[in-house]
């Protein structure tokens, strides 16, 4: 993105010496290390391009310096944007649009707002709504001006993408000025004077749930490609109208599989709730991309699968009651969502849980601390496969259990703490744990205890046969010797015993309490 950028700073518009200075100034917010490809040469470049300006061209150009940009955006805007689509491919022209779009930021900086022509600004405005149609796509080029791409044109991506554009009988989230306002060069916050548009079901859910709009992109087209592969196994290529039924519920089987299972474990209702009044194919493509764009902008806590399923859990409750609890929905009026602003989910949601994982990092102490001292991803993933997850609320309560973070305290800082009190502080000591992983070398027994047992027992066969008479291998026929073979079923009893005997010393805790329960229902 860096390079992309740095590409597009490098036009024309360096000629100005103000142009080069907000380049370099912009480059270096981006990069204040230059360690990106090609940064520090091209930071480089502009310093010698400065020195030579502070001598030749600044005293020509002080005075006139803004009037020349305006008429430099111009003529640009003229010759490369306006008459772009009909003479340049995509590639040039989306080049240009980012051009232009960065001129534009140095002609902000540069010259006064009260300053800027009325015409500059309409030609900026028409950029900014234009570049989007000639931007970076992966596949599916689905901001396509002009004739449609080849792609475009297959029936199974028609088909997704008409299901995906159904937005009828939703209500419109209305975002603040100030949580759509985007950042200035100098830091101000410049807020959109246009409602955000909602295209399909994907924009309304990022509207409605402040996703990072990267995201919501990379999710569509994640989405539309999923739906019309699946899709177009089941149909022939001629039959082609509408997205089948049957291929939207099938996806969602994929997708829920794991969230059913958690339900069906922690005994709790599924919030995947379909009224018989709701247009059911909309609502299932709502969740399929509530859940991608959840996981999405996870970040670590993909390795979290089950508090990926709380975190949908609940926002599922949410989807569902802003559709069928909501008097605008009916109305087709507009209501404000509780997350405002493009990155609060990131923000309100995935940074709480994200700081937990690094705070439990940090225990690990480069490797040197042991690991029932901290938690891995394992470790606190299992506080999900419990009903003590449904206690840290929503919204979130950052108060909550799972986000306290005990820090370690040393033993001779906590001997002092005891003197200077004059009494002991029971459990300071203790780590917030959840389930905690135990490592020892005991392990290489427990885990290959097959390999283990089937060695002892061989060992055993084998020194009865050779402490026989004969000490043949032909004394198992002996009835006498087999016989005595036949006590490695003995030990193999004993060593299982052995086995279950171990683990269930480890689980006495949990033993004991099953015990009560049991008794108590008797009772």
């Amino acid at each position: 993105m860096l390079i992309g950028k740095l590409d597009a700073i490098r036009s024309p518009c360096i000629l100005f010496p103000s142009g080069r200075f907000h380049a370099f100034e912009k480059a270096h917010n981006l990069d204040p290390t230059s360690s990106g490809r090609g940064v520090r040469q091209f930071k480089t470049y502009l310093l010698h391009k400065l020195e030579k300006d502070e001598v030749e061209t600044k005293p020509q150009l002080a005075k006139n310096d803004p009037k020349e940009i305006q008429k430099f955006y111009q003529w640009y805007y003229e010759n490369y944007v306006k008459e772009g689509p009909t003479k340049r491919k995509p590639e040039e022209i989306a080049k240009h649009y980012q051009t232009a779009s960065v001129l534009y930021d140095v002609l902000k900086t540069v010259v006064p707002s009260d300053k800027v022509d009325a015409e500059i600004s309409r030609y900026a405005r028409e950029v900014e709504r234009k570049k989007v149609h000639f931007g970076h796509y992966n596949i599916l080029p689905l901001h396509f001006s002009g004739a449609a791409p080849a792609i475009m044109e297959l029936s199974e991506i028609k088909a997704a993408v008409t299901a995906l554009c159904n937005v009828e009988n939703l209500p419109m989230p209305r975002v603040h000025q100030a949580a759509s306002a985007r950042p200035n060069s100098d830091g101000s916050l410049i807020s959109s004077d246009e409602d955000k548009p909602v295209h399909d079901l994907l924009d309304w859910l990022w509207l409605t749930f402040g996703f990072q709009k990267g995201n919501v992109e990379n999710q569509r087209e994640h989405l539309i490609l999923l739906l019309a592969n699946m899709d177009i196994r089941n149909k022939a290529e001629d039959r082609y109208a509408l997205l089948d039924n049957y291929t939207v519920e099938q996806l969602l089987d994929k997708v829920f599989k794991n969230y059913s299972s958690w339900c069906h474990y922690l005994h709790c209702d599924s919030s995947l709730k379909f009224p018989n009044n709701a247009e059911k194919q909309q609502l299932q493509i709502l969740y399929i991309g509530l859940y991608l764009l959840i996981w999405g902008e996870a970040s670590n806590i993909r390795f979290m699968p089950e508090c990926l399923c709380y975190i949908f859990h609940c926002m599922a409750k949410e989807l569902h009651g802003i559709i069928f609890a909501n008097v605008h929905s009916a109305s087709g009026g507009y209501f404000e969502p509780a997350y405002q602003g493009e990155e609060s989910f990131l923000r309100d949601v995935v940074t709480p849980i994200y700081q937990v994982l690094r705070k439990e990092v940090q225990r690990n102490k480069m490797g040197t601390s042991s690991h029932s001292k901290w938690r891995n991803y394992d470790d606190l993933n299992e506080y999900f496969w419990s009903r003590d997850c449904f206690k840290i609320g929503w919204p979130m309560d950052l108060k909550a259990d799972f986000f306290i973070h005990t820090e370690e305290i040393h033993p001779k800082k906590e001997h002092h703490d005891q003197l200077s009190n004059g009494r002991v502080s029971s459990g300071r000591r203790k780590p917030k744990t959840n389930f905690v992983e135990v490592r020892t070398f005991w392990h290489l027994f427990r885990s290959f205890d097959r390999m283990w047992t089937f060695f002892t027992l061989a060992f055993q066969a084998m020194l009865i046969v050779a402490w026989s008479p004969s000490g043949s291998i032909t004394a198992i026929f002996n009835p006498d010797v087999f016989r005595s073979v036949l006590s490695i079923f003995i030990t193999a009893a004993l060593l299982n015993f052995l086995q279950v005997t171990q683990i269930e010393f480890k689980s006495l805790s949990n033993t004991y309490h099953l015990v009560l329960l049991l008794l108590c229902f008797l009772v």
